[in-house]
């Protein structure tokens, strides 16, 4: 067996690595908006606003990606949200994501591009819902 048809077969784990990991990183952009922790360097302030609905999608979307419930469309939505976020909040900032500070943004949305169409992976509940 070739080196690559058995790394092959850790894919679901490493699919599921990849969820998980990026599902804790998203959430931990909501806490940061609602709880203040990890603390900003700018508290955020009032949430009834934009930001407000972002730090509930990002606890809320986190958290179900986290346990793998509904990813493929929640994947989805999170995919445009952070479309969106990139282009309100990045882009009229400077044209490269390096200097306007949106190339998270950016990884966000292809990784949860990448999910809707690969699926949940190993260990999440969508895999016992059928």
């Amino acid at each position: 067996m070739t080196i690559s048809k058995r790394l092959s077969l850790y894919q679901p784990q490493a699919l599921a690595a990849l969820r998980i990991m990026t599902a804790l990183q998203f959430i931990e952009h909501g806490t940061q908006k609602f709880f203040n922790f990890p603390p900003a360097a700018q508290p955020f302030g009032d949430l009834m606003n934009l930001i407000g609905v972002a730090g509930v999608l990002e606890i809320v979307g986190g958290g179900l990606l986290l346990i793998g419930l509904f990813t493929r469309p929640v994947a989805f939505v999170l995919c445009g949200f952070m479309a969106v976020a990139y282009f309100v909040a990045h882009m009229p900032a400077d044209f490269w994501p390096v200097n306007n500070r949106g190339d998270a943004a950016i990884s966000f949305c292809f990784i949860f591009l990448y999910l809707v169409f690969a699926g949940p992976g190993a260990f999440a509940l969508d895999n016992r819902r059928s």
